[in-house]
């Protein structure tokens, strides 16, 4: 991947929601090559950015707090972009339950101007959507590839399946050079941990750290798969440089687990904890997908992806980065 990232070196690069999660990530490893990152997020305090997830290298990059619903703001920041990833989204799905409006705002109005604004003044840049496996729904079969059947079970997963398609949309009307990857479950250092309403596994950090306990809604028998954040940012850079993903959709994916499993195996990284089942909350029942875990051999076959990390080594990286900053994150 090195080779990859060195096709940034001195580029110009826009990443929206770049003081979250994944954002930072991806900020960190380019301005490691020497890229010119600017990074756009809100700063919503529910949303997961930070300004501490990039403390080490703000001398580095250069930070924009606009949110995405403004029109004017991003039309002008999308100038003279060599790239542009689009991770800024409202990815709560009890949140889109509760405010489905907001949730349309920001995963499906906010990304149709962001693809004007480009359209308008800056037609040559890549630009990366960040989409996920929510927009399945409940699997009809696994592993789920692209062309199993979108049939989201909240409004997050309605809402981010329009965003996607106006990129694709944007890349066959207008000639727009987007791709989409769906991700799954992410995780890694610099993830939201506050509470479990973003992500369960961000959760459940904080639960083993904290309180030693990890609690594990059902039987504990769902499946799911997860990949660590590092190569989540590798199947970024890739898809922004190989000319071959413009107008695609490619799954991430990992190998499957239980959730069960999963979480004994927190337990083991950490050196000390329990796990204990708990009924689901009617709120979460109701939108629970059951088994997922996706194909990859898509991304793997044409842009040469597939995950580096082991899930343990992912653990155990993730629970020394929050034992060390807890304080940034609870």
């Amino acid at each position: 991947m090195d080779e990859i990232a060195d096709r940034f070196a001195g580029r110009r690069v826009l990443i929206t929601g770049g003081l979250g999660f994944i954002g930072s990530n991806l900020a960190r490893r380019l301005v490691s090559v020497d890229a010119r990152v600017l990074l756009v997020d809100s700063l919503i305090p529910s949303y997961g950015g930070n300004l501490f997830n990039v403390r080490d290298i703000e001398h580095r990059l250069r930070i924009n707090i606009v949110d995405m619903r403004d029109t004017h703001g991003i039309a002008y920041l999308v100038q003279g972009q060599d790239y542009i990833f689009n991770l800024a989204g409202q990815v709560s799905h009890l949140d889109s339950v509760e405010d489905p409006l907001t949730d349309l705002e920001i995963n499906c109005r906010a990304q149709v101007s962001l693809l004007e604004a480009c359209r308008r003044r800056n037609r040559q840049a890549p630009i990366v959507f960040a989409s996920t496996r929510q927009l399945y729904g409940r699997p009809r079969y696994v592993p789920v590839d692209e062309a199993h059947p979108a049939a989201p079970v909240d409004p997050n997963g309605i809402n981010k399946m329009a965003g996607e398609r106006y990129h694709i949309l944007y890349s066959e009307l207008h000639g727009l050079p987007a791709c989409s990857l769906r991700l799954t479950n992410t995780y890694g250092p610099r993830m939201r941990v506050c509470d479990a309403r973003q992500t369960f596994i961000g959760w459940w950090f904080r639960q083993i750290l904290e309180s030693g306990e990890i609690p594990v809604y059902g039987d504990g028998k769902q499946l799911r798969d997860l990949n660590f954040v590092d190569d989540v940012t590798d199947a970024f850079l890739l898809a922004a440089t190989e000319s071959r993903a413009r107008g695609q959709i490619y799954n991430l994916g990992g190998s499957p687990v239980s959730l069960g499993e999963l979480a004994q195996l927190i337990v083991d990284v950490n050196g000390r904890g329990t796990t204990k089942l708990v009924p689901f909350p009617a709120e979460r029942k109701a939108i629970d997908i059951r088994d997922y875990y996706g194909s990859y051999e898509k991304i793997r076959t044409e842009l040469g992806w597939q995950p580096r990390t082991s899930l343990r080594e992912g653990l155990a990286l993730t629970i020394e980065y929050y034992r060390q900053n807890r304080l940034h994150y609870w």
